[in-house]
């Protein structure tokens, strides 16, 4: 599993959008999302990058999927293709 280093963190925010997740708030240079998808509130910071550095990318991606209560591979494949 290797994840895109070109992904910005607007790409990401709009790829989030199929899990629920909507922009709360936007300070500087960074995006909060919220989703209530799973009957509690999740909230997530994306740097509005140009791209992503992998571990930033890892650290999220791994959020989510403890989250959603799935497999981080899952996810990356489900949302990056």
């Amino acid at each position: 599993m290797t994840l895109p280093r070109d992904l910005s963190g607007d790409q990401l925010v709009r790829l989030l959008r199929r899990y629920g997740y909507e922009v709360t708030r936007q300070t500087s240079s960074h995006i909060r999302l919220t989703s209530t998808r799973m009957g509690k509130e999740h909230h997530l910071t994306v740097p509005d990058h140009k791209e992503l550095r992998v571990g930033t990318l890892n650290a999220i991606l791994a959020d989510i999927a403890i989250y959603l209560e799935m497999e981080k591979a899952g996810l990356v494949t489900e949302l990056l293709g």
